[in-house]
């Protein structure tokens, strides 16, 4: 009787064991089956629309076909398509696909139906024509040791993911146009709010965040009227918040801004005059479709040399989905009440990414009748050096500045809003980045996943370790309640109008919780874009 018993014990462990090893949760479409590794288990690969290939590419993501049996969603899936990377690479990354519409789910293994997590959804950077939702710089390991599970996400890229063309536009003309990638986004919400509960997640207690182009997606989903209700905290890292960068060219309209002189539709054109395509019927768009994917992609090429037609546009204001810039809508007030946090790193990228100034004295120039202010604010002393002076500059225009605007417009609407700068550089890399963070150097630290970051030592310092650890406290800590504090980290001020708190993490490490000693410059980049027509005539 003894061994029957142990016996029963033994194949009910064993079993046990089993399941919990090869998890499956039952998603609206079918099973799906994840891996479990210690404390994680991880879905990977999971569809959320069908593949947009063939007749559905630029159409709107379309529903995913039901499955009979488990979904292996254990193996990671391809990125979008995107360009290869580095000399010599392929006109195509062989590790993308135009099928490519899936996203990937780290959940505590212990959560079930009931547990009601909250859920962070992750929108990778890459300019808009490369990344990945599957980076291990991104896994989620670590955020869900905070009892919340991670969304990462693909979406169209490039040309596939944000391309309009007077054919496109006569075709289903009752559907949005354009912002393939954006569409995409928004169905990956769609499918959260139908599906997560099943995993543990709470599909009320959503939050979205993103780098770089991940970051302006944030600000374009706060904005559009179609993802009303899908999230219910935000979080923009380097993700700017005016029109100035990657926020939409009009479908038609030309010149109609300084900063918009060539329509989305003109810009297909002369994509498809590139590819030997003429007219803008049918069977134009027929021939476009027929394509390959890396003739589409082209080598991630933006014009056709020096001087000549451009043939990639970025995000539209389509007028359907995307009716306006976010800078617009914050303004006005149309955003959602929800709490933000924003924030860039201190030394973002330097050169002639803003203006084409060669000196400090052409910058300042170029502020016309705000010089003088200009020079105080960025180089009162006259003992900056021009690289260190262009660096700050573009790092306020792009990011800097338009995050302050963002967190004033969410105070307006009496929504908290929480400011930082991130400006940790390792002391080995001090001297290649003597101004402070490059762009994208707050990620691993968020994540807390140091061995994966980009140009660093895989050994992470103690220090380095700790920070991490504060770091991934405080976006877990946000996503739960909205305040990143907690007992035991250091307070990071709500911002305010009157003394600008953010939170600083200095080149050192070290965190500080101070007025944003950044005022000076930004007052004066803000008056400058409020002139911005006269600027861009300077090169600005």
């Amino acid at each position: 009787m003894k061994k029957i018993l142990f016996g029963l014990t033994f194949l009910m462990v064993n079993n046990l064991n089993a399941q919990d090893a090869n998890p499956t949760v039952r998603t609206a479409s079918g099973i799906v089956r994840g891996v479990t590794e210690g404390d994680v288990s991880i879905f990977r690969a999971i569809p959320y629309a069908a593949p947009p290939v063939g007749e559905f590419r630029w159409r709107p993501p379309q529903p995913v076909k039901n499955w009979e049996g488990e979904l292996d969603a254990t193996k990671p899936c391809k990125d979008c398509g995107q360009a290869g990377f580095g000399p010599n690479a392929p006109k195509m990354n062989p590790n993308s696909s135009e099928d490519c519409l899936f996203l990937n789910i780290w959940k505590p293994a212990s959560s079930t139906a009931k547990s009601k997590l909250p859920v962070m959804v992750w929108i990778h950077g890459g300019g808009f024509t490369g990344g990945s939702g599957s980076s291990p710089q991104n896994f989620g390991y670590e955020m869900t040791k905070h009892g919340v599970i991670l969304v990462n996400i693909n979406y169209r890229l490039g040309r596939l993911g944000y391309f309009a063309h007077p054919a496109l536009s006569a075709e289903f003309p009752n559907e949005p146009k354009g912002n393939y990638g954006y569409m995409d986004q928004i169905a990956a919400l769609q499918w959260i709010q139908k599906n997560i509960a099943a995993f543990g997640g709470d599909p009320k207690n959503v939050t979205i965040f993103g780098f770089s182009a991940g970051g302006v997606s944030v600000h374009s989903l706060l904005t559009m009227p179609a993802a009303k209700g899908l999230f219910h905290k935000a979080i923009s890292e380097s993700g700017g918040g005016r029109d100035g960068v990657l926020t939409g060219r009009p479908i038609r309209k030309e010149n109609a801004d300084v900063l918009y002189a060539v329509s989305a539709e003109t810009i297909g054109i002369n994509f498809a005059r590139k590819q030997g395509i003429e007219g803008t019927d049918a069977a134009a768009l027929a021939k476009l479709r027929a394509l390959g994917a890396e003739k589409i992609i082209d080598g991630g090429q933006e014009t056709d040399g020096p001087g000549g037609p451009r043939t990639y546009s970025g995000p539209i204001l389509d007028g359907k989905l995307v009716v306006e810039t976010a800078e617009s809508a914050y303004m006005a007030g149309r955003q959602p009440k929800v709490p933000l946090m924003i924030g860039n790193c201190s030394a973002e990228i330097g050169g002639p990414f803003v203006s084409s100034s060669k000196t400090k004295e052409e910058l300042f120039a170029s502020f016309g009748d705000l010089e003088a202010e200009a020079k105080a604010a960025y180089d009162p002393d006259g003992s900056k050096t021009f690289n260190e002076v262009i660096t700050k500059f573009n790092t306020d225009w792009v990011w800097g500045e338009p995050a302050r605007m963002t967190a004033r417009a969410f105070l307006v609407k009496g929504a908290p809003a929480y400011m930082y700068q991130f400006g940790y550089v390792p002391a080995s890399a001090q001297q290649r980045s003597p101004y402070g963070a490059g762009h994208g150097s707050e990620v691993s630290f968020v994540f807390n996943t140091l061995g994966a970051r980009w140009g660093a030592p895989a050994e992470a310092t103690s220090q380095e370790k700790e920070l991490a650890k504060t770091m991934n406290s405080y976006w877990t800590n946000f996503a739960k309640t909205g305040n990143p504090n907690a007992q035991g980290l250091p307070n990071w001020p709500l911002y305010n109008n009157q003394n600008q708190s953010m939170l600083d993490v200095e080149m050192d490490g070290k965190i500080v919780s101070k007025p944003d000693p950044r005022k000076a410059r930004f007052d004066v980049v803000e008056k400058a874009f409020k002139n911005r027509g006269r600027m861009q005539s300077r090169g600005i």
